[in-house]
């Protein structure tokens, strides 16, 4: 595989972590030895981000819809993340990683939002990746919340409706601070974005690959960010327009 151009990788990474039951069915193992093999990859991914120096990665750990799994599933699920949460902030620290989490955290056993809390506190002075969590995340329920939110403000006075644009009500979503994803990979073969970051996608390459989450390595993300480097982005211009150095949205 050609190298891979330092200038041209995605700015902001999001993945949609599938197959980690489908990897373990088909070794006929319990579903909890797939994410728990799942939970290695991350931290292969993790560390691969980091030293490619990818400013964003936004991992869909856990959506809002995932709570509907077996109890006893979503239980061992919640202890993997707490673990996973405290086995890796020395890690982040070590590679200069802040820590992020979107989502309705109240949601989430409040065990797992000390270890939250305290890896975000620890990690942030870090100034290199930001790693974000999507945990008990809906892409509907958080535009949801953000009209909620501009329409409480409008309601009161605070705020004028018909100066809401896409700079405004994206300042309102959990994500405001960062850019939007340039590219979105999925494993295991699904080809559809689930519910995860609907507003800010708009935008964003789409890869999808057959490979389950737990097989997915450095190897097969250099694959899909090849694939990127290889597309012309036009964000709605002609090839000629971008030739001539026509701008870009930021």
């Amino acid at each position: 595989m050609k190298t891979l151009k330092p200038e041209n990788l995605p700015r902001h990474l999001a993945i949609i972590m599938d197959g980690n039951g489908r990897w373990a069915k088909e070794r006929m193992l319990r579903r909890i030895v797939g994410h728990r093999k799942g939970v290695e990859t991350v931290r292969v991914i993790v560390e691969e981000c980091s030293r490619l120096k990818i400013g964003y990665l936004t991992l869909f750990a856990f959506s809002a819809e995932n709570w509907l799994r077996p109890k006893t599933e979503v239980t061992a699920l919640m202890a993997l993340l707490k673990q996973y949460i405290r086995g890796e902030t020395a890690r982040m620290m070590q590679n200069d990683i802040r820590f992020n989490v979107i989502g309705n955290r109240a949601d989430l056993p409040e065990d797992v939002n000390r270890e939250i809390d305290s890896t975000i506190q620890k990690t942030s002075g870090n100034r290199g990746m930001l790693l974000t969590l999507a945990l008990s995340y809906g892409g509907r329920q958080e535009i949801i919340s953000a009209a909620r939110r501009l329409a409480s403000e409008a309601a009161a006075g605070r705020l004028d409706p018909d100066s809401i644009d896409e700079n405004s009500f994206g300042a309102s979503l959990s994500t405001a601070g960062i850019p939007d994803p340039d590219l979105l990979i999925r494993t295991s073969g699904e080809m559809r974005i689930s519910n995860f970051l609907l507003w800010q996608l708009a935008y964003a390459e789409l890869y999808f690959t057959e490979v389950n989450w737990p097989e997915f390595d450095r190897d097969e993300l250099a694959r899909a960010l090849k694939d990127y480097q290889s597309r012309e982005r036009r964000f709605g211009k002609t090839s000629d327009q971008l030739r001539r150095g026509g701008e870009q949205p930021s």
